[in-house]
């Protein structure tokens, strides 16, 4: 199960390249703004969805600032596990496994199946520097670049 603190993210084109549109996510796919099973809607007619061949998006967090905002809840209600994740960036990237074809082996050499996982990577918006309607991420000489984010561990 899923939550987003997140109203909007950031369509993309063919490539998933973002448009530079930030868009509503209220009834599609991409609402997660309640607790909902990651693959729920990951099939519905959607051409985000569909250039992506399943979530590889940016969803525009519900910040106020630079503050530390928690970004979304992941929760597995078999065995009580749950993540919250928790930063001070501006997005989260989703991405759902949907180029893993069964080529690739991890940890204790389990091969990676298409959508066996899905990663939670707190960013700028993807392709900032050509949309300035995105914040940006310019960082000039002398300035220097942090980033938190934090991953909480519990079992319900």
């Amino acid at each position: 199960m899923l939550k987003i603190n997140a109203a909007n993210y950031t369509p993309t084109d063919s490539m998933l390249i973002p448009t530079g549109t930030i868009a509503p996510i209220e009834g599609t796919p991409f609402d997660f703004q309640s607790f909902k099973t990651i693959g729920e809607r990951i099939n519905e007619p959607c051409n985000d969805l569909k250039y992506g061949k399943g979530y590889d998006h940016n969803w525009v967090l519900d910040k106020h600032g630079d503050k530390m905002t928690e970004a979304a809840i992941v929760y597995e209600p078999s065995n009580g596990r749950q993540i919250r994740v928790i930063t001070d960036e501006p997005g989260l990237q989703i991405y759902s496994g949907n180029y893993f074809a069964r080529k690739n082996k991890g940890k204790y050499g389990k091969v990676y199946t298409f959508r066996s996982s899905f990663t939670l990577e707190t960013q700028h918006f993807p392709d900032s520097q050509n949309h300035s309607n995105f914040s940006t991420t310019t960082l000039l000489p002398g300035q220097t670049y942090t980033s938190t984010c934090i991953y909480k561990f519990k079992v319900r």
